[in-house]
């Protein structure tokens, strides 16, 4: 830069710095007072805002400090969506097993759609030309394949492939498919129970979150400072039934046997312990595989020894002997007289063989089953008694077991009983009335135990990993109906019936036990087909009960279908097994050519 343009820009510099100190500073009105007010607004703000967080620690701390606990704070998800189900011994019955749906999302895919078909084919086991359909049925979001296995999900994420995604869902698994299936029932597509305990119990097996919350970062990444120390599997529970997988399978294969053989419509088979009223094996068939439930006939959600009911027939005789015993009608040692057939109020009653067996004994009556006998020893029971005392054990009455759908029975009503002789008549060889199997195990169960009904169930209740009980279902207290005296002479009775009566085929060397055989007509539409229910009811050990024993098989075909013929032998096989399992020692061992045990430890 030249001398001269130097100096005229410090003159113009200079000029300008004049002109700015000559220039007066403008004043418009109400500059400072605005001023002021700005000022104090802010003031006024800061203070008000410093008052409000003030007033919110003071009053809503507590509240504000909780909110911010929980957003960043989660319960865990459970790591199942149902609790596992398991018999007394722990076996699985049920459980959840994780599945995947896939899902595939064409306009994310990296490769070919060729190139991707023949990528998931051999895992997901479709054809490359379905799995081409599919890619070109849709940009995203199109579902390919359901109940994909945890192996299967593994191999797809090992291909590192962009464009498809896992969902995982709930599988249920039954590995002992249809040996339970009446009692545990099934869940639907819904993960829902539809039937048996799953259904009863749903609130029970739905697995809930963990119950202590565990904090995360911004990430949603675990911290430690809350994590539980109790185990994460704390509220892993199970669902632990009284039934015994080992005698429910023996019971099962025993009733298949003689449902093929006789080529009855159904049967079933009930093993029950007499002191707290808990089963060890219910078996009810026709049954179904709770994994392809949809296959089935609906019917047969319903377990038909819980929710049908059926005239009992002889193995009613026993109980009606109890009634009377306690009425104070008849004594042990009375004496009736079989004619053979009579009529009552113009209705003609026979003897299921049409003999007559003269003057016989109450346990006579019973070995031979005699219809004519029963209706003389209920005839010497005041009427309004004899049904009071019907009632008083339950008939028409639900039993209150734990399983789901039961039925309650009938019986006619209190006029009617009274009023027409022919009512009693019936009832007292168990016609005339219906009930359900499990009332009949219930009723038994009350004559071995000593007098005392109880309830019949299935679950013990929910159990933690180490074996403590968290819930259990409420039964009804036991409640005495008979008196030991009355119980003891009728089981003096059932044993002899098995000695030396109809029950006979039940009988096992070396042990001891009480029976009674039923075989009824069913009634259908107000008559008597020629169709037939037979049954046999047996308490074990005779000489100090533990159990009850029951089979019925409905509609057998043959001219020998007899409670003593179908349903005996079933008993016998199922005692046996017992046995077995239980390690019970003969009561005369003679029998066996061997020396007498000692009782099992207890």
């Amino acid at each position: 830069m030249s001398v001269s343009a130097a100096k005229n820009v410090k003159s113009r510099r200079a000029e300008i710095e004049d002109r700015l100190r000559k220039t007066k500073p403008i004043n418009l009105p109400g500059y400072h007072q605005r001023l002021v007010w700005v000022w104090l607004l802010l003031f006024l703000g800061q203070f008000g805002l410093i008052g409000r967080l003030i007033w919110l620690q003071a009053n809503q701390g507590s509240q504000l400090q909780q909110k911010a606990r929980a957003q960043r704070t989660l319960k865990l998800a459970p790591k199942m969506a149902r609790h596992p189900i398991v018999d007394r011994n722990g076996n699985l019955l049920a459980k959840d097993e994780p599945t995947f749906r896939l899902f595939v999302h064409p306009v994310m895919f990296k490769k070919t759609n060729r190139e991707m078909a023949a990528a998931l084919a051999p895992i997901v086991k479709l054809s490359e030309d379905a799995l081409m359909k599919l890619f070109e049925s849709g940009k995203s979001g199109i579902p390919v394949a359901s109940n994909i296995s945890e192996a299967q999900a593994g191999e797809l994420r090992k291909l590192n492939l962009d464009g498809f995604d896992l969902d995982q869902e709930w599988h249920r698994a039954y590995p002992q498919k249809d040996l339970m299936s009446s009692i545990v029932g099934y869940v639907d597509a819904e993960h829902k129970g539809q039937a048996g305990l799953e259904y009863s119990l749903q609130s029970w097996l739905q697995a809930q979150p963990s119950l202590a919350p565990v904090s995360e970062d911004g990430n949603g990444y675990l911290l430690p400072d809350r994590f539980p120390l109790r185990p994460l599997n704390a509220e892993e529970l199970s669902l632990k039934l009284t039934l015994d997988t080992r005698l429910q399978w023996s019971a099962t294969t025993a009733l298949h046997k003689k449902l093929k053989q006789y080529n009855a419509l159904r049967g079933a088979v009930m093993v029950m312990d007499v002191k707290d009223g808990s089963l060890l094996a219910l078996v009810s068939e026709p049954s179904f595989d709770p994994a392809t439930f949809y296959k089935a006939d609906p019917a047969l959600f319903r377990n038909w020894a819980i929710a049908d009911l059926y005239e009992p027939g002889s193995t009613f005789k026993p109980i009606n002997v109890a009634i009377a015993l306690e009425a104070g009608a008849i004594q042990p040692d009375t004496v009736v007289y079989d004619e053979g057939h009579i009529s009552v109020g113009g209705w003609p009653i026979q003897n299921n063989d049409g003999s007559a067996h003269g003057a016989i004994s109450i346990t006579k009556v019973l070995e031979v089953s005699s219809n004519i006998g029963m209706v003389h020893i209920m005839e010497r029971v005041k009427r309004s008694t004899y049904f009071d005392f019907l009632k008083k054990i339950g008939i028409g009455e639900l039993t209150g077991t734990d399983m789901p759908f039961e039925t309650a029975g009938s019986m006619k009503d209190r006029a009617q009983f009274i009023d027409y002789p022919i009512e009693a008549a019936t009832n007292s060889f168990g016609q005339g009335f219906s009930v359900t199997p499990i009332q009949m195990v219930q009723l038994h169960a009350a004559i071995a135990n000593g007098g005392k009904m109880v309830t019949p169930h299935v679950t013990q209740g929910l159990f933690d990993p180490n074996g403590k009980l968290t819930s259990k279902t409420e039964l009804t207290a036991p409640r005495r109906v008979f008196s030991e005296a009355t119980t003891a002479s009728v089981r003096k009775m059932m044993a002899s019936v098995v000695e030396h009566g109809t029950g006979q085929p039940a009988k096992i060397p070396g042990y001891r036990l009480g029976g009674k055989t039923g075989t009824a007509q069913k009634a259908g539409g107000g008559t008597y087909r020629n169709a037939r229910i037979t049954s046999f009811v047996a308490t074990f050990p005779a000489e100090s009960p533990q159990y009850v024993v029951f089979a019925v098989v409905d509609e057998p075909k043959g001219d020998d279908a007899f409670g003593s013929t179908v349903a005996a032998p079933i008993v016998k096989s199922v005692i046996e097994t017992l046995i077995s399992i239980e390690g019970i020692p003969p009561s005369h061992p003679n029998e066996l050519g061997r020396p007498a045990a000692s009782s099992k430890p207890q």
